[in-house]
Protein backbone atom coordinates (compact mmCIF):
# COMPACT_ATOMS: atom_id res chain seq x y z
CA UNK A 1 0.00 0.00 0.00
CA UNK A 2 2.86 2.33 0.69
CA UNK A 3 4.34 1.75 -2.75
CA UNK A 4 1.10 2.77 -4.49
CA UNK A 5 0.73 6.02 -2.58
CA UNK A 6 4.38 6.90 -3.24
CA UNK A 7 3.93 6.47 -7.00
CA UNK A 8 0.70 8.39 -6.83
CA UNK A 9 2.52 11.26 -5.13
CA UNK A 10 5.20 11.27 -7.80
CA UNK A 11 2.54 11.24 -10.49
CA UNK A 12 0.80 14.25 -8.97
CA UNK A 13 4.14 16.04 -8.60
CA UNK A 14 5.00 15.28 -12.23
CA UNK A 15 1.66 16.71 -13.36
CA UNK A 16 2.30 19.91 -11.40
CA UNK A 17 5.81 20.23 -12.88
CA UNK A 18 4.49 19.73 -16.41
CA UNK A 19 1.70 22.23 -15.79
CA UNK A 20 4.16 24.81 -14.46
CA UNK A 21 6.47 24.18 -17.43
CA UNK A 22 3.55 24.60 -19.85
CA UNK A 23 2.55 27.92 -18.26
CA UNK A 24 6.17 29.09 -18.32
CA UNK A 25 6.49 28.38 -22.02
CA UNK A 26 3.19 30.12 -22.78
CA UNK A 27 4.18 33.17 -20.75
CA UNK A 28 7.55 33.51 -22.49
CA UNK A 29 5.90 33.17 -25.90
CA UNK A 30 3.53 35.99 -24.97
CA UNK A 31 6.49 38.17 -23.93
CA UNK A 32 8.15 37.61 -27.30
CA UNK A 33 5.00 38.66 -29.13
CA UNK A 34 4.75 41.85 -27.07
CA UNK A 35 8.34 42.89 -27.79
CA UNK A 36 8.29 45.39 -30.59
CA UNK A 37 10.85 45.11 -33.33
CA UNK A 38 12.70 48.38 -33.61
CA UNK A 39 12.07 49.82 -37.08
CA UNK A 40 15.09 50.17 -39.29
CA UNK A 41 16.45 53.69 -39.46
CA UNK A 42 15.88 55.55 -42.71
CA UNK A 43 19.64 56.10 -42.86
CA UNK A 44 20.21 52.38 -43.47
CA UNK A 45 23.77 53.01 -42.31
CA UNK A 46 24.50 55.97 -44.62
CA UNK A 47 24.67 58.51 -41.77
CA UNK A 48 22.50 58.61 -38.67
CA UNK A 49 23.09 62.33 -38.18
CA UNK A 50 21.43 63.11 -41.51
CA UNK A 51 17.69 63.70 -41.89
CA UNK A 52 16.48 61.16 -44.48
CA UNK A 53 13.17 61.18 -46.35
CA UNK A 54 11.11 58.01 -46.83
CA UNK A 55 10.27 58.26 -50.52
CA UNK A 56 11.11 60.01 -53.76
CA UNK A 57 7.79 61.85 -53.62
CA UNK A 58 8.51 63.11 -50.09
CA UNK A 59 11.99 64.15 -51.22
CA UNK A 60 10.61 66.13 -54.15
CA UNK A 61 8.11 67.88 -51.91
CA UNK A 62 10.71 68.82 -49.28
CA UNK A 63 13.14 69.86 -52.00
CA UNK A 64 10.65 72.32 -53.49
CA UNK A 65 9.68 73.81 -50.13
CA UNK A 66 13.29 74.08 -48.87
CA UNK A 67 14.90 74.97 -52.22
CA UNK A 68 17.69 72.50 -51.40
CA UNK A 69 18.75 69.94 -54.00
CA UNK A 70 17.71 66.31 -53.58
CA UNK A 71 20.47 63.70 -53.49
CA UNK A 72 19.24 60.18 -54.27
CA UNK A 73 21.44 57.18 -53.48
CA UNK A 74 20.36 53.96 -55.19
CA UNK A 75 21.91 50.90 -53.54
CA UNK A 76 21.35 47.30 -52.49
CA UNK A 77 21.94 45.73 -49.09
CA UNK A 78 23.38 42.60 -50.72
CA UNK A 79 25.70 44.44 -53.14
CA UNK A 80 29.37 44.55 -52.07
CA UNK A 81 29.96 47.71 -54.15
CA UNK A 82 27.07 49.47 -52.39
CA UNK A 83 28.37 48.38 -48.99
CA UNK A 84 31.89 49.64 -49.77
CA UNK A 85 30.51 52.98 -50.99
CA UNK A 86 28.39 53.29 -47.85
CA UNK A 87 31.45 52.86 -45.60
CA UNK A 88 33.40 55.49 -47.53
CA UNK A 89 30.41 57.85 -47.57
CA UNK A 90 30.00 57.61 -43.78
CA UNK A 91 33.73 58.03 -43.15
CA UNK A 92 34.00 61.25 -45.19
CA UNK A 93 33.14 64.05 -42.74
CA UNK A 94 32.80 66.79 -45.38
CA UNK A 95 30.27 64.71 -47.31
CA UNK A 96 28.32 63.93 -44.14
CA UNK A 97 28.27 67.65 -43.24
CA UNK A 98 27.04 68.74 -46.68
CA UNK A 99 24.46 65.95 -46.77
CA UNK A 100 23.14 67.03 -43.36
CA UNK A 101 23.08 70.77 -44.00
CA UNK A 102 22.67 71.38 -47.72
CA UNK A 103 20.64 68.53 -49.22
CA UNK A 104 17.39 66.66 -48.96
CA UNK A 105 18.63 63.08 -48.67
CA UNK A 106 17.07 59.83 -49.87
CA UNK A 107 18.55 56.38 -50.12
CA UNK A 108 16.59 53.74 -52.00
CA UNK A 109 17.08 50.00 -51.81
CA UNK A 110 14.12 49.12 -54.01
CA UNK A 111 14.02 49.35 -57.77
CA UNK A 112 12.47 52.47 -59.22
CA UNK A 113 10.20 52.59 -62.23
CA UNK A 114 10.97 56.27 -62.78
CA UNK A 115 13.17 56.46 -65.88
CA UNK A 116 14.46 59.85 -64.75
CA UNK A 117 16.11 58.06 -61.82
CA UNK A 118 17.91 55.69 -64.19
CA UNK A 119 19.05 57.88 -67.09
CA UNK A 120 21.76 55.42 -68.13
CA UNK A 121 20.46 52.18 -66.59
CA UNK A 122 19.23 50.43 -63.45
CA UNK A 123 22.57 49.60 -61.82
CA UNK A 124 23.71 50.14 -58.24
CA UNK A 125 25.23 51.97 -56.63
CA UNK A 126 24.34 55.23 -58.36
CA UNK A 127 23.89 58.74 -57.02
CA UNK A 128 21.75 61.36 -58.72
CA UNK A 129 21.05 65.00 -57.93
CA UNK A 130 17.69 66.66 -58.57
CA UNK A 131 17.24 70.43 -58.42
CA UNK A 132 14.14 72.23 -57.09
CA UNK A 133 12.82 72.67 -60.64
CA UNK A 134 12.40 68.84 -60.59
CA UNK A 135 15.24 68.38 -63.07
CA UNK A 136 17.59 65.42 -62.71
CA UNK A 137 21.04 66.92 -63.02
CA UNK A 138 22.49 64.81 -65.82
CA UNK A 139 25.47 67.18 -65.96
CA UNK A 140 26.63 66.09 -62.49
CA UNK A 141 28.07 62.62 -62.96
CA UNK A 142 30.76 60.33 -61.63
CA UNK A 143 34.05 59.49 -63.34
CA UNK A 144 33.01 56.49 -65.40
CA UNK A 145 31.71 56.56 -68.96
CA UNK A 146 30.04 53.14 -68.77
CA UNK A 147 28.14 53.94 -65.51
CA UNK A 148 27.78 57.71 -65.38
CA UNK A 149 26.32 58.04 -61.90
CA UNK A 150 28.29 55.46 -59.98
CA UNK A 151 30.96 56.20 -57.40
CA UNK A 152 33.52 53.95 -55.74
CA UNK A 153 35.11 54.35 -52.31
CA UNK A 154 38.05 56.04 -54.01
CA UNK A 155 35.78 58.69 -55.55
CA UNK A 156 34.78 60.54 -52.38
CA UNK A 157 36.67 63.70 -53.36
CA UNK A 158 34.88 63.67 -56.73
CA UNK A 159 31.52 63.12 -55.01
CA UNK A 160 32.22 66.01 -52.63
CA UNK A 161 33.02 68.25 -55.61
CA UNK A 162 29.80 67.18 -57.33
CA UNK A 163 27.84 67.96 -54.18
CA UNK A 164 29.40 71.44 -54.16
CA UNK A 165 28.50 71.84 -57.86
CA UNK A 166 24.90 70.84 -57.16
CA UNK A 167 24.70 73.51 -54.45
CA UNK A 168 26.50 76.28 -56.39
CA UNK A 169 24.73 75.71 -59.70
CA UNK A 170 21.43 75.58 -57.89
CA UNK A 171 21.99 78.95 -56.28
CA UNK A 172 23.45 80.37 -59.51
CA UNK A 173 20.36 79.34 -61.50
CA UNK A 174 17.86 80.90 -59.11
Amino acid sequence: MLVGSCCQGQEVMLRWVLLALFFGICASAGDQKRKKVKPESLSRGWGDGISWVKSYEEGLSKMVSSQKPLMVIHHRDDCPHSQALKKAFVAEKSIQKMAKEDFIMLNLVEDTTDQHQAPDGYYVPRILFVDPTMTVRADIAGKYSNYLYTYTPGDMAHLAENMKRAKVRLHGEL
